[in-house]
């Protein structure tokens, strides 16, 4: 028998995060992974935004891991085939295994890492128990799973899992290829649906390395037959869908294999239980389009690990009453309440029909067009910048252009 504080059962963004974090905090714990090197797996490609920089800051790892990562600098936001707005940014760009890779590099003793699989888990008010694939038995303080979309273990506790929105959102990860040229003429792009018939709220571009990946999201169902011509013909597919992303980007390819995640969202049930408690998607889920479900991570595992439970170890037991505390934290259900809002009220604002999303769809847009005259206004640099040609490679519209 193997004795430690802390069990982390999950070595993706969330487990990695909290070993790391208690490793600095002196805190014996053991994250426990079936993968010794985290595979390939399209989830996170990027971490950006101020609000969402600062929520991993509070991890004290933010610092180190994005030196891995690739920083844009500078964000096109366009729409109708219009450059609205050149917004400064800090996106960084690094694929979801990289990621894990560098988190894990910061995991430091009293914190370890074993590569094996948990074949049970055992829970009570005092001491947990966690017996290994390999017979190897882990008693520890306290459990936190960080399993993600494995449902084993929870079911064999009593969490279960409630699904509010079936295949809720589509993700389609690939890489953009510029044809006839070197480069794109920007650093990273967002560029917003035309049309809402066409269940596409957005595809975001950015660079990752020398590579400019894209992450493509849609409404859709699974089984959805645009999927599949996606996978076959995907710049014919893309162009029908976006037929004026060719006025900014130029001609373009796809390259490599197309990754395609379907997601629900999801919230557990059961989960107030002694000696274990659940982070990131092992305890609900969000959807990927709004970018906020590493935002939960990062919230989740700061709370915990800065908060909860170097209080929770500094008496003994560990009871419902402190797991509670943990689920009852005001800065996660502000997250949480924040990302399953955002979930909802993203797709309605992107594919819904009545005068409302379409009034709430223009309103956008002006907004974005506002933000850049303003910017041209107050920045000289911003305006010298604006007054450049938007696209060098703009072609004569198509006929899909004029419809």
């Amino acid at each position: 028998m193997r004795y430690t504080d802390i069990a982390i059962i999950g070595g993706g963004l969330a487990g990695s995060i909290a070993a790391a974090m208690l490793g600095r905090a002196g805190i014996p714990s053991i994250l426990i992974d079936p993968h010794q090197v985290y595979p390939f797996d399209f989830r996170v490609e990027k971490i950006a935004g101020d609000l969402q920089l600062e929520r991993f800051a509070r991890t004290g790892l933010a610092e180190s891991v994005l030196r891995s990562a690739t920083l844009d600098g500078e964000n096109w936001i366009a729409r109708f085939g219009y450059l609205l707005d050149r917004q400064p940014s800090r996106q960084y760009g690094i694929m979801y295994d990289a990621l894990i890779a560098a988190i894990r590099n910061e995991i430091a003793r009293p914190a370890e890492f074993i590569c094996d699989k948990v074949a049970n888990v055992a829970t009570s008010s005092e001491r947990q128990k966690v017996v290994l694939s390999s017979g190897e038995e882990i008693s520890a303080r306290l459990v936190v799973l960080a399993n993600g979309l494995n449902v084993g273990l929870r079911r064999m506790l009593g969490i279960e899992r409630l699904v509010t929105s079936h295949s809720h959102s589509i993700s389609l990860g690939f890489d953009f290829v510029p044809v006839g040229r070197p480069a794109f003429p920007f650093a990273a792009m967002t560029y917003f649906s035309e049309r809402p018939r066409d269940r596409i709220p957005y595809i975001t571009l950015f660079p990752v390395g020398n590579r400019m990946r894209a992450n493509l999201f849609t409404y859709r169902q699974a089984d959805d037959p645009w999927l599949r011509a996606m996978r076959r013909n995907p710049v014919e597919t893309l162009n029908a869908a976006l037929p004026r992303l060719r006025r900014l980007t130029g001609e373009f390819d796809v390259a490599g294999d197309i990754k395609i995640r379907p997601a629900d969202v999801y919230v557990s049930t059961g989960y107030r239980q002694a000696g274990v408690v659940l982070v990131g998607d092992a305890f609900a889920s969000t959807c990927p389009v709004t970018g906020t479900g590493t935002d939960k991570v990062f919230t989740d595992v700061a709370q915990l690990c800065n908060v909860h439970i170097p209080a929770w170890l500094a008496t003994d037991g560990m009871g419902e009453e402190k797991i509670t505390a943990f689920y009852d934290d005001p800065v996660k259900t502000e997250c949480d309440a924040w990302s399953n809002g955002k979930a909802f009220s993203f797709r309605e604002v992107s594919i819904g029909t009545g005068p409302y999303w379409q009034a709430q769809r223009w309103a956008r847009f002006f907004f974005y067009l506002g933000r850049s005259w303003l910017r041209r206004l107050h920045s000289p640099q911003a305006a010298s910048s604006a007054a450049r040609p938007a696209n060098r490679f703009r072609q004569r519209p198509h006929a899909a252009d004029r419809a």
